[in-house]
């Protein structure tokens, strides 16, 4: 990877809309060879996919909640099937597995507290094994983005 693909990548990462003519020239490159760095950073999965950013708020998802899991099990085939059951919710933006005290972090987006409850009770009744869970409900976003940092500081 050299400086023309962090350009590319910097640049699409803050539109992914832009017209190749418009990523060349902003690169300093002819439309060929940009269009050919584009298809090989996709095609060796620097660039997973193009997605629109939505907007919470307007759509009725206020609520993000980063919800700590402590389990009883650390086998590979409950991890599996908890994997499998957590990613199939909708609510679930993010999942980790963590290091330190806590199993697993998850990000729930929802409308409200009643919302968080039904998924709450969807979790806890759908996955054996969870011995604690902790739930913090983001009062403030304050700084949200998605784009990677790529340059040298």
């Amino acid at each position: 990877m050299d400086d023309f693909d962090r350009r590319i990548l910097a640049l699409l990462q803050q539109d992914a809309t832009l017209a190749l003519k418009d990523l060349a020239e902003a690169v300093n490159l002819s439309t060929t060879p940009c269009w050919k760095r584009v298809k090989r950073l996709e095609e060796e999965g620097y660039i997973r996919a193009r997605v629109a950013l939505l907007d919470g708020e307007r759509l009725g998802l206020g609520l993000s909640v980063f919800v700590q899991i402590k389990t009883q099990h650390h086998d590979s085939r409950w991890l599996a099937r908890f994997a499998e059951t957590v990613t199939a919710f909708e609510e679930v933006v993010e999942f980790y597995r963590m290091s330190g005290d806590w199993d697993y972090l998850l990000r729930v987006v929802v409308a409200d507290i009643a919302a968080y409850d039904r998924f709450y009770k969807k979790l806890i009744t759908s996955t054996e094994g969870l011995s604690d869970i902790t739930s913090s409900f983001a009062m403030e976003q304050i700084k949200y983005s998605t784009a990677l940092p790529l340059g040298g500081g």
